[in-house]
């Protein structure tokens, strides 16, 4: 049984006869009668009593009618709902983001697809790399922003590439220098980010190749809470420029760190070979961009 039979067999219902429902339906009217012999066949019973030039449902035929009515219009509202999908009039987004720096990044970008995309629900999680990346594995989000490198197994779009600072006490003795690497801070005490935070993995990574064992003396996810810490003199912070920028106070001073492969390169990852809806998509499309 399929809806096309269906629908030729309630257009000669409606128009009364065959042949009135061969020009509605654009087909022949020995098409018409073999449509609605094949769905008599089908059932095993008459459906349509012939007198004449006209129809007549039997009791069988008026269950199959009203049953093809709902069939029908469940079509159309499937269709209608797949076009809203794919018009952006519907669908969810769903995207995964790290709880630092998210704010500065893609908040101008929340409030340009929701004036866009009004009627777009977005389902928005917040965790930290880790986290994040097992969302994406289990289909719990569709994006998610992820610091590169990423695993093989996704693929992703860059966002963003800001180079890390370091931030001291505005009274340490190296507040004023032009720029640093880990080797000057191999006696002050670092100040890390809690665990699962991507950023950790690439300091310790830039330290363990200058040979320098970092003395972890607080850790936090509140980047205020991480300058604060820093003020108060217990130990050195590491934050990409933009967002150190943004929260930088009289108590510390900003240091551009020169260290290779330590840059906060951002980007937006999905599942490799993932088919990506509508609204994600769209996301994608926006974050190229306002890039």
């Amino acid at each position: 049984m399929n809806l096309r039979t269906l629908r030729v067999f309630v257009e000669v219902v409606r128009q009364g006869g065959f042949s009135q429902a061969a020009e509605v339906v654009s087909l022949t009217q020995s098409s018409v009668s073999k449509a609605v012999r094949t769905l008599e066949d089908e059932l095993g019973t008459p459906l349509l009593n012939r007198i004449g030039h006209k129809s007549e449902l039997t009791a069988a035929g008026e269950i199959a009618y009203r049953r093809a009515l709902v069939l029908l219009a469940e079509r159309n509202d499937l269709i209608a709902e797949i076009n809203e999908l794919r018009d952006l009039k519907g669908g969810t987004l769903r995207i995964g983001l790290p709880p630092v720096g998210s704010g500065v990044l893609f908040a101008e970008m929340f409030a340009t697809y929701r004036s866009r995309y009004p009627m777009v629900n977005i389902e928005l999680i917040e965790h930290g790399s880790k986290k994040l990346c097992e969302c994406l594995e289990a289909g719990e989000v569709d994006l998610a922003a992820l610091l590169i490198p990423i695993d093989e197994t996704f693929a992703y779009q860059e966002v963003r590439n800001e180079p890390l600072v370091v931030v001291l006490p505005s009274a340490h003795s190296l507040s004023r220098r032009k720029r640093m690497n880990f080797s000057d801070l191999a006696d002050s005490p670092f100040i890390l980010f809690d665990e699962g935070f991507a950023l950790n993995a690439l300091i310790m990574a830039a330290c363990d190749r200058r040979g320098i064992v970092p003395r972890v003396t607080a850790r936090s996810g509140q980047i205020d809470f991480i300058a604060d810490l820093v003020a108060a003199g217990l130990g050195v912070a590491f934050l990409p420029r933009m967002l150190a920028q943004k929260h930088k106070h009289a108590g510390i001073a900003l240091v551009p760190l020169e260290e290779p492969h330590t840059d906060w390169n951002i980007a937006l990852a999905w599942r490799a070979g993932a088919h990506l809806p509508p609204a994600a998509m769209a996301w994608l499309d926006l974050a190229k961009e306002l890039r």
